[in-house]
């Protein structure tokens, strides 16, 4: 995929199926080298030793995956995200973004980075830019310490490839609004999604909603330079 695209980094996110065991992930960065960095999973009581451990492997993020087959609790989002905040990593969360007014102000309050998926992952079907979830999504960005990654648009259409003329919008507004804080993400392989995307259209599709060259070049490599502790 990176040399389809012609990327030089990359941020392996750790897999739901493999809990928290990091193992694979770690091997994945190695291998991949210097450009890779990662988002792990740990256990609410992880050690002060295993965070640094996982720093120096590359790690800059825990995952909380709210939704089927996540295996960190709401209750253990705060103690983890004052754990992580030292060391300048992130919560990478995905949520039903319906649920953005449940949660908004909780999020807000986070210590540490936030970076949420998938254009906020609005399952059931996108909605509309005037929706009172979309306002809440745009609440936790309005703080200032939150990032979006403006991807996967096929976890949010209804109306499909190879336009998802229904989340374009979505991703335009929020392009416009945040260039700071936006980030383009593969999700290869694109689990459970039958048939397969073609990488290739999912990265030019975004370029295209986004209309804008500055703030794509903003969202490949400023922004997760300065996020992901790229050099």
């Amino acid at each position: 995929v990176q040399r389809r695209l012609g990327l030089q980094r990359v941020i392996v996110v750790q897999p739901t199926g493999y809990g928290f065991d990091n193992g694979c992930t770690l091997d994945a960065m190695a291998q991949l080298g210097p450009g890779a960095r990662g988002i792990a999973v740990v256990a609410p009581d992880v050690s002060d030793e295993e965070l640094q451990r996982l720093h120096a492997a590359g790690m800059r993020g825990v995952r909380f995956m709210m939704l089927a087959g996540g295996v960190l609790p709401w209750a253990a989002l705060e103690p983890i995200a004052e754990r992580i905040a030292p060391l300048g990593w992130n919560i990478n969360l995905q949520i039903d973004g319906r649920e953005f007014p449940q949660h908004a102000e909780r999020l807000k309050r986070l210590p540490c980075r936030l970076v949420i998926d998938h254009i906020g992952k609005f399952l059931g079907g996108p909605v509309s830019t005037d929706h009172e979830a979309f306002a809440a999504l745009r609440g936790v960005l309005d703080h200032g310490q939150a990032w979006i990654k403006l991807s996967a648009p096929y976890e949010s259409s209804k109306s499909g490839p190879p336009a998802y003329a229904d989340v374009a919008p979505l991703v335009h507004t929020l392009a416009q609004a945040y260039p700071q804080s936006c980030l383009w993400a593969s999700n290869w392989p694109h689990p459970n999604i039958k048939p397969e995307p073609d990488v290739s259209e999912l990265y030019a599709w975004a370029e295209a909603a986004l209309g804008d060259a500055a703030i794509w070049q903003r969202m490949l490599v400023d922004n997760p330079a300065a996020l992901y502790g790229f050099g």
